[in-house]
Parts: C-alpha cells; sequence; structure tokens
C-alpha cells in the first residue's frame, strides 16, 4: 500500500473546520438582527441607512463569539465604536476628495489601523471594523449625510449587542438567569485541572497544561468584562468569583506535579471533577476525597482544595477578583510601535491603499457599468491581510473560493426572489446562518457574499455578481504581492513581537517568585500573564509555520524559543509551590532554572531577540 502523502500545511489550515453544537442562541440573534433592521428601514422608507445599519449588525455578527454578556460587551462594543469612526471619515473623505488624496488618505488610516490591530485581539477587530466601514463610507454612494450613516451603523451594531445582553442562551432559564457562560468557564477551569492531575506523568500532559491555560484565560475574559459597579453585586456573583480565585492556587499546584512528571494517585482528580459539577449546579462543594499529602506539591494541592471547598460553602463571601495585569500606555504602545505593529501596518497601508485606488480608478473608467460602489474590493483586501484568520495561501483560496460560491448562489436566487421581501427573507436567513459559517473562512465568505449583494440590491443597485468577483480576485492578487514583498527589518517581526512580550512577562514571574514575596494575588496576575502571552505567541508561530516555504522560513526557530519560555514557566510554577511549602528551593529546581535560563539567552541571540536576562534562582 502507497503511503499517505500529507498536504502542504496552508492547504491543510484551507481545508480544516471547526466542530461543536450549533450555537442556537447566536443563530436566533443573527435572524433578529440584520433582516427586521433592513424590513423596518424599507417600511420607513429609508433604505439606504437600512443597508448601513444591517451591514453593522453582520459586522458585529462575525465577532460574536461565545463566551459570557460582560465579555460581549467589549469585544462587540469596541469594534463598533471603530466601525462608526471609520465610516465617518471614509464618508467626509469621499465627498470632498478626488482619488489620489482619497487614496492617500486610505492609505495613512490603513496604516494607523493595522498597527493598532497588534495590541490585542479586541483591537484586531476594531482595526478590521474602521477600515471596511472607511471603504464602505468612501464607496458607496448614499444620500445621507456622514454622520447619519454613523448613526445608523451604531444602531446595527447596538441592537445585534442588545440582543446578546437580552436574549437568554439554552439553559439560561433553567438557572440564574444573570450569569451566561460565567458559570460554564469556571467550571472548565476545574474541569482542565483534573484533567491535567489525570495526565501528570504521561505524554499528554503538556497539552493538558496548554488547555487549563486557555481555561483560565476565557473565565478571567468572561468574569473580568466591563462592569456598572466596581465588584460584584449580588452573594451569587461574589459566590462565583470566590470560585474562580480559588481555582488559581489547584492550578498552580497541579502544573507543579506536572512539572515533577511523577504519577500520582487518580483519586487527586476526583475533588476538582466534583467542584467543577458543583459550579455547573450553583451548590456546594459536597465531600472531597481523602488528602495525600507525600510531597509538597500534593500538600498544596491538598491544601488548595480544602480552601476551595471553603469558598464553595461561604454564602456569597469573597467578591474581589485576584488582580489582573493591565497593559499600561507604555505597552499598547510598544505593541502597536514595535517591529510587529510595524510590518503589520505596513502591509494593511499597501495593501489597502493600492486596492483603494485601483478600485476608484475602475471606477472612473465605467469599470463597474452601472454599478456605483466601489467598496468592495478594499474591503476584501482588509479580510485577506489578517494574519489572524490562517496562512496567506490559505486565506486567499477561501475568500476567492467563498466569493465565487456565494455570488453564484445568489445570482440564481436573485433571479427568482421577489423584491423588497425576498430580499429582505434571504437577509435574514443569511444573518441566521452567519454563526455556523464563521466556523470556516470560506463558508463565512459565501455567506456574507450573499447577504451583502442582498443588501445591495435591496438598495437599488443592479445584481453585480461578476463583478463582485473580479474585484475580490483582485484583491486576491494585491494581497499576495504585498504579503510576499520584503520590508524594512526583519520579517516575521508580529512573531517576534509576541515571543519578546512572552519573555518579558516570564521574566517579571520569576522575578516575583524568586523574591519571596507574600503577595499571591500580585503573582497569580503575574503567572496569568506569563501563560497568557505565551500562548499568543504559540498561535502566532503556528499561523506562521503554515505560511508558504518563502514566509514559513522567517520564523524558523521560534518554536523552540517558545517551548523553551513555556518550561521556564512551568518551572517557575513549581518553584513558586515549593518555596510555599518548604521555604527554600532544590538543587533541581535552581540547576533547572539555570539551564533554561542560559538556553533561552542563546535562542534569542540566534533570533535577534531581545530577552530580558533572567534572575538568578538563590
Amino acid at each position: 500500500m502507497s503511503p499517505r502523502v500529507a498536504p502542504p500545511p496552508w492547504l491543510a489550515h484551507a481545508l480544516r473546520a471547526q466542530r461543536g453544537p450549533v450555537p442556537w442562541s447566536a443563530v436566533t440573534r443573527g435572524a433578529l438582527a440584520a433582516g427586521p433592521l433592513l424590513l423596518v428601514s424599507v417600511v420607513l422608507h429609508h433604505t439606504s441607512l437600512g443597508v448601513i445599519a444591517a451591514i453593522a449588525a453582520m459586522l458585529a455578527g462575525i465577532n460574536d463569539r461565545p463566551g459570557s454578556r460582560r465579555a460581549a460587551v467589549r469585544r462587540l462594543g469596541a469594534p463598533a465604536a471603530a466601525g462608526a469612526a471609520g465610516l465617518l471619515a471614509g464618508t467626509y473623505g469621499g465627498a470632498h476628495l478626488t482619488a489620489l488624496p482619497l487614496t492617500l488618505l486610505l492609505t495613512v488610516l490603513g496604516l494607523v489601523a493595522g498597527a493598532t490591530s497588534a495590541v490585542g485581539p479586541v483591537a484586531s477587530g476594531a482595526g478590521t471594523q474602521f477600515l471596511v466601514a472607511a471603504a464602505v463610507g468612501a464607496g458607496m454612494p448614499v444620500p445621507e449625510a456622514g454622520w447619519q450613516r454613523a448613526l445608523a451603523f451604531l444602531a446595527g451594531a447596538g441592537w445585534l449587542l442588545v440582543l446578546r445582553v437580552a436574549l437568554p442562551t439554552p439553559g439560561a432559564l433553567g438557572g440564574d438567569y444573570r450569569f451566561d457562560g460565567e458559570r460554564d468557564a469556571v467550571a472548565a477551569v476545574y474541569d482542565a485541572v483534573a484533567d491535567l492531575l489525570a495526565a501528570v506523568g504521561t505524554a499528554t500532559a503538556l497539552e493538558r497544561r496548554g488547555a487549563l491555560t486557555a481555561a483560565l484565560d476565557h473565565a478571567q475574559d468572561a468574569l473580568t468584562g466591563p462592569r456598572l459597579r466596581r465588584h460584584a453585586s449580588s452573594a451569587a456573583e461574589r459566590r462565583l468569583h470566590a470560585q474562580y480565585a480559588a481555582a488559581l492556587p489547584l492550578a498552580e499546584a497541579a502544573t507543579a506535579l506536572a512539572w515533577a512528571e511523577e504519577r500520582i494517585s487518580g483519586r487527586a482528580a476526583e475533588g476538582p471533577r466534583r467542584l467543577a459539577a458543583a459550579v455547573r449546579g450553583g451548590r456546594g462543594g459536597g465531600p472531597l476525597p481523602a488528602p495525600s499529602r507525600s510531597a509538597p506539591a500534593l500538600r498544596a494541592l491538598d491544601d488548595a482544595l480544602l480552601r476551595a471547598a471553603e469558598a464553595f460553602d461561604r454564602a456569597g463571601d469573597g467578591g474581589h477578583l485576584p488582580p489582573v495585569r493591565r497593559r499600561g500606555p507604555q505597552e499598547v504602545l510598544r505593541a502597536a510601535l514595535g517591529s510587529g505593529g510595524r510590518e503589520y501596518g505596513l502591509r494593511v497601508a499597501l495593501c489597502f491603499g493600492a486596492a483603494a485606488g485601483l478600485a476608484q480608478a475602475l471606477h472612473h473608467a465605467r469599470w463597474y457599468g452601472e454599478h456605483q460602489h466601489w467598496y468592495w474590493l478594499p474591503a476584501t483586501a482588509v479580510f485577506l491581510v489578517k494574519p489572524d484568520l490562517g496562512p496567506l495561501a490559505s486565506r486567499v483560496l477561501c475568500r476567492a473560493a467563498g466569493t465565487v460560491l456565494g455570488a453564484l448562489v445568489f445570482a440564481v436566487l436573485a433571479a427568482v426572489l421577489p423584491r423588497p421581501g425576498g430580499l429582505v427573507a434571504l437577509v435574514a436567513v443569511c444573518g441566521a446562518v452567519l454563526p455556523v459559517a464563521t466556523r470556516h473562512f470560506a463558508a463565512q465568505t459565501a455567506v456574507a457574499t450573499v447577504l451583502v449583494l442582498a443588501l445591495v440590491m435591496a438598495g437599488g443597485e443592479p445584481q453585480a455578481s461578476a463583478g463582485r468577483i473580479g474585484e475580490t480576485l483582485l484583491a486576491c492578487a494585491i494581497v499576495l504581492v504585498v504579503g510576499h514583498l520584503p520590508m524594512a527589518g526583519k520579517r516575521g517581526g508580529g512573531v517576534r513581537a509576541r515571543l519578546a512580550a512572552a519573555g518579558r512577562a516570564a521574566h517579571a514571574y520569576l522575578g516575583h517568585v524568586l523574591s519571596e514575596s507574600a503577595d499571591r494575588g500580585e503573582r497569580w496576575a503575574l503567572r496569568r500573564e506569563a501563560y497568557r502571552t505565551l500562548a499568543e505567541a504559540r498561535t502566532a508561530i503556528a499561523l506562521a509555520a503554515a505560511e508558504l516555504p518563502a514566509l514559513a522560513r522567517h520564523s524558523e526557530g521560534t518554536d523552540e524559543v517558545a517551548a523553551v519560555l513555556e518550561r521556564l514557566v512551568d518551572t517557575t510554577t513549581a518553584c513558586a509551590v515549593h518555596l510555599d511549602e518548604t521555604g527554600r528551593l532544590t538543587t533541581l529546581h535552581t540547576r533547572r532554572l539555570e539551564d533554561l535560563a542560559a538556553e533561552l539567552e542563546h535562542g534569542g541571540r540566534r533570533l535577534g531577540l531581545t530577552v530580558p536576562r533572567m534572575p538568578a534562582a538563590a
């Protein structure tokens, strides 16, 4: 039998889709968002504003991910505000500037928004919506003033946010309506601790520790989003906060046990499993397994379980979350103006500016025919240049395939659907399907293409499927060319910037542990920051490694440095637990720290990274 040939990484990524149950609550919100907004605008004879509001609802729907209501406020609200600002800038720029000055303006906006996108996921979503809305404002002529269009955009995105906050999710009516995602997020942390304990001493321990990091990140985001009051306002919420805080020492102890690589009794995982079930059921912790205190890390685990049981049984005490390290202005500027921000900002500016200039040239040459809207080409380039959507070749392939499929489907539907009722129904159906389609970029593109074409036709424009396919292919060509252009400085700046941030966080965490500070809250915050930045670096490295060879070679060796950082942070956690239990480090701990610090310094020099010098162990 011939050996199986594996596809190249970029193609494997293009063929891979996320799995999971259908998010019926998101489907319901999608059905109630863009379609009804368009219907209301048609009834009130303000269809063009309804088109803008529906586009805003669609963009907000793309950002509508599973999680708590509190986290959704920031995840949906910040990009919506940025989109309204972009729409305002694009509208007035398009109304008062000729083609060349307008292209220069959009290029500068692309540079700023691209650099800002390097700050984090929410900033990336905000930068994308800012540029897409700027392209729509400049390239979609409608009779209303810019401020009216910006208000319509805010209303459309705001309507979806209202639905996200107000509508219950499946199962919420059976429990506490206020907690939509928070309970599951905290329970998932205890389950992840149990999974890690069950994997101690096996080959899957490292993977389970990564899953624990992801669960802690998700729970932290779910509980620390925007709030009207500074602290939890109810006994149930204070108890949930205390349960999350109680999971942090459990996570520390489990990580220390995994670091030691010694098999432990399967009974150790029973306690966290019971606590996870208690969180989901909103009840006390109940009886826990008898302790096993044969090693410092096991003693730490049992002590943490005891404190967790007390937190579960207290009625509404402990409403303070552990401190979270917030990025200060200096760190935000470092991310935006550093090598990663500069490289991404330049690529976005070149792609967005070139696409906008070419779209205007085609528009003035009457290439569009009766079609007056030229925003599709630059808006497509903005999505294509985003690295968090996958490797470059994969993004281009998925976008092209999705647009062709969506345009062909719409061409068939446009020939048979009545207007405007059929188009409104089609927009509502697409809004409902979009949350499921976001699992694959090609499927998301196909649904969004049908939705936008339906909106444009409802606004009075002729059917434009063929033009959309041509513009998408042009955008793909622009992004492919710009993506392979050499830039000032080293390639792979985004990956190196994230590795450097992970190195700084690991340095701060190790320094705090070796100082033997008694501030547990600060230590947990530093530990969370170290693991979070490391996970972000790992994600960026995996995406860079899946690029075409011409691009992937620029990130070679970064995965080795990330692995060293990972072992260093795990060792630091083991040191923290051992110091708590015995007051001193063993020779094994100090030797491991010294070896990892030397290995990290060597790897940093090889990649040209500025890695902080790690403090010496006492």
